[in-house]
């Protein structure tokens, strides 16, 4: 590509080279379609520089020191130091070999890469602006085009992040100190528990402030209880039905977090730093989208179709930029869809097994229908558990809170979904997502010899619960 006031072309477009839109053109070009991925500022978006990786990265060290300061149980004895600065740069040591590791794949594939801003000019152009002094612009012509923009944090209205104390999810990924006392505004969503935990393992006096009545939404009462009586063990402090109003500077030294329920009722906490974690919203501005005849909805998200298509059908949109599921993982397939649906292949997107993980202290993982959702479905749900209390496996880590639970048809057994809350829930999902997906049964899972010990164990025993044949725990 040249640099200036020209003009050139490409059959397929990318705009943004998170999750979603580096799967698009990565596998866009290996389908032989001449393509060119555009990016402002960091291969791999929000999640591999702002989110997913940094997160799990300081969920680690944090669960790492906490464990060997409360390992006595086991006869282990110590009281670890934690290195803030040097947790981080080992953090963004991770961060930075993935990102370049993306740029590697797309060059490697033969994607055309170009730094810049993208805005649309009409249906089938766009200009980029190159950042820097006497850098310029350029017009790309195209045939195809994927949007995949993604999400920035919310902010709430006298909380700016530019204030030093007033910390998004981003800046809590990068602080080189603990705070003494860190205030979460919205903390009961799943970005604001995974910090909550980590900051409270890293020895900060957490307030949680949440306007729900509980934390994580969405998911079942017997799985977040789990996570919230651990969190509370932990020294988490929830104040529920409250929303932040403002702060103030506090005599100490610190701030006064001031909230409000909806009767009015005020509240006032002490803090060191405020994380504002509410949720997340698309990145659209400046993509003058309307050139290009496409319209947000009242959210701001761009609606699409099962084959990633916008209102203007050669214009598609992938990942967060598309609203939910707003997963990282979730962009990545639909960045697939997308390549292969501009390829001309009879791709679609299939929502029923795509699992969903909590990184909090235990784990969740989702995949598929609840009970509830299997009932309202028509169906006449089977339902297994395997708490992890029995669980040998569990027992020797030390971790035994939770349980896994799969949702299956009664008249075929066909396995509807699965809740697992416990120790290493993201990945036991998978096994669960595997079964929804390939259509197999509560016997396919059951008759499947699973090593011993293992957590996956659990997973084997839930299946043959629902069919009342459990051997390790009593049958429903």
């Amino acid at each position: 590509m040249v640099v200036g006031d020209v003009t050139t072309g490409t059959e397929v477009l990318v705009i943004g080279a998170g999750p979603g839109g580096y799967v698009a053109a990565i596998r866009a070009a290996q389908e032989g379609l001449d393509t060119t991925l555009v990016e402002k500022d960091a291969y791999g978006g929000a999640c591999l520089n702002r989110g997913c990786i940094p997160s799990k990265a300081l969920i680690t060290g944090s669960g790492l020191a906490h464990e060997a300061g409360n390992a006595e149980f086991m006869g282990v004895h110590a009281d670890p130091a934690v290195d803030m600065g040097r947790m981080i740069e080992w953090k963004d040591g991770v961060v930075d070999r993935l990102t370049g590791g993306v740029e590697k794949l797309c060059k490697a594939n033969g994607v055309n890469l170009v730094e810049g801003v993208a805005s649309f000019v009409g249906e089938n152009t766009v200009r980029v602006a190159h950042g820097g002094d006497g850098q310029g612009s350029e017009t790309l012509e195209f045939e195809h085009a994927v949007i995949a923009t993604g999400s920035r944090p919310i902010q709430v209205p006298g909380f700016d992040f530019g204030e030093d104390h007033v910390w998004s999810s981003a800046d809590a990924l990068d602080a080189d100190t603990v705070p003494d006392r860190l205030g979460v505004v919205g903390g009961g969503g799943y970005i604001g528990m995974e910090l909550a935990t980590t900051y409270a393992k890293l020895g900060a006096e957490v307030t949680v402030v949440e306007m729900l009545d509980d934390i994580l939404d969405p998911y079942e009462d017997d799985v977040k209880r789990v996570v919230r009586k651990r969190a509370e063990e932990l020294g988490v402090d929830f104040n529920f039905g409250e929303g932040a109003s403002e702060w103030a500077e506090a005599p100490d030294g610190g701030y006064l977090l001031r909230t409000e329920t909806e009767e009015g009722e005020e509240s006032t906490y002490g803090v060191d730093k405020i994380l504002v974690a509410v949720g997340r919203q698309p990145v659209t501005d400046g993509l003058d989208l309307e050139n290009a005849g496409i319209e947000t909805d009242d959210r701001g998200f761009v609606e699409t179709d099962d084959r990633t298509r916008t209102a203007v059908e050669h214009v598609h949109a992938v990942g967060d930029v598309a609203g939910d599921p707003m997963l990282a993982h979730a962009a990545s397939n639909e960045g697939v869809v997308a390549a292969e649906v501009i390829a001309g292949e009879p791709a679609a997107l299939d929502r029923q097994a795509v699992p969903a993980a909590v990184f909090t202290d235990p784990e969740i993982g989702t995949v598929g229908m609840t009970e509830a959702e299997a009932a309202e479905a028509g169906f006449e749900p089977a339902v297994g558990e395997m708490p992890f209390n029995a669980s040998g496996r569990a027992m020797t880590t030390g971790h035994t809170e939770g349980f896994v639970r799969i949702v299956a048809d009664e008249e075929t057994g066909f396995v509807l979904g699965g809740q697992i809350v416990g120790p290493e829930a993201s990945e036991l999902i998978a096994e669960v997502a595997l079964a929804v997906e390939m259509g197999a049964t509560l016997e396919d899972v059951a008759a499947t010899v699973h090593t011993h010990p293992t957590l996956a164990e659990a997973v084997m025993e839930a299946a043959e619960n629902a069919r009342g044949q459990a051997i390790h725990t009593l049958n429903r």
